[in-house]
């Protein structure tokens, strides 16, 4: 062996091995290569699968079959958070109001026809009102009177329209269904057009039970309380305003076993919730059946509060003996 020092550039220059022409790197005595394997950015080339993802901190960045051919689901796929309706699609504020204002014209024009078609009757109608809801016969009935130049005429006109209000309630509840059809899931669609029918019929039997029962007990107690005491004298028009207002408030009263229903199916509350916070509810329903049907005699507003409650305790009795917590 020689003694030789090893050549300057060896040992003073570049610090990388010189290799010569048509050596490959050292291989060990098992006939594997030595050197350094050489870095990648997370797997083998060749397979796809190892390849790291590129992500932008939502979602995969790129061609999703480079990365093994995953299925990735739509970004409108329903993957577990907030979803939307199936014809749910975005449309500008004014194309929303437009749609809404053209719908309410639908409405008002049933109302209007229906006001003007309860108008061609409108006398023979008040007449028969008058001498039905009194508890008497048709000779012992009070006569209306009337206290000012334009109250028979006002008074024809609110009769017709609570006739107009009875022909466009299908058509409003139907309209508001319309609207909203895109933004339903089709479960709360089905509830609603289960519901459009059912509220029509509870709204006429809020209006018979205030005809039938309600006014003719109201008036009968009337009666008896100015009996003896004064000459009675009932103006026509002070007389047909508690008329319109007990028939058209009770119709809405009479929502109140569909609005129960509805919360329950939809998940909104409970039954046992419900039974829990009866107390607030009986409240609430003496409260407002205070404010709208409010008579010096106070005889109004607690048979309205009475037949709210009762509708409230019955269908929580219902819903109790189905077996609906």
């Amino acid at each position: 062996m020689s003694d030789e020092p090893a050549d300057r550039g060896d040992v003073e220059g570049s610090t990388e091995p010189q290799e010569s022409p048509g050596e490959g790197p050292p291989i060990d005595d098992d006939g594997s290569d030595d050197a350094p394997p050489v870095a990648t950015d997370g797997g083998d080339e060749s397979d796809p699968d190892d390849r790291p993802i590129e992500t932008d901190g939502e979602g995969v960045v790129g061609d999703h079959t480079d990365h093994g051919g995953a299925d990735y689901p739509d970004p409108d796929d329903d993957i577990g958070g907030i979803s939307t309706p199936p014809d749910d699609e975005e449309m500008p504020l004014a194309d929303h109001i437009e749609e809404m204002v053209l719908r309410f014209a639908v409405v008002l024009l049933f109302g209007a026809t229906g006001t003007a078609i309860g108008l061609l009757g409108a006398s023979e109608a008040l007449e028969f009102i008058w001498l039905d809801v009194f508890p008497a016969q048709a000779e012992e009935v009070p006569p209306p009177h009337i206290y000012h130049p334009l109250e028979l005429w006002m008074t024809r006109v609110k009769l017709s329209a609570l006739l107009g209000i009875m022909v466009a309630l299908p058509t409003f509840v139907y309209e508001c269904y319309k609207f909203m059809k895109p933004g339903l899931y089709p479960h709360e669609r089905k509830y609603y057009l289960a519901s459009v029918p059912l509220s029509v019929v509870l709204a006429a039997l809020g209006m018979l039970f205030s005809y039938v029962l309600v006014l003719p007990v109201l008036f009968q107690y009337f009666t008896y309380y100015a009996e003896g005491s004064a000459d009675i004298a009932y103006a026509l028009g002070e007389t047909f305003d508690l008329i319109i207002t007990l028939t058209g408030f009770l119709a809405i009263v009479f929502q109140i076993p569909l609005f129960i229903m509805l919360a329950i199916m939809m998940g909104v509350t409970t039954r046992r919730w419900l039974a829990q916070k009866r107390l607030y509810f009986w409240a609430g329903f003496a409260g407002l059946s205070f404010m709208f049907t409010m008579d010096p005699t106070m005889m109004a507003p607690i048979l309205v509060a009475v037949t709210m409650i009762l509708l409230f305790e019955g269908t929580l009795f219902i819903l109790k003996w189905v077996g609906r917590e």
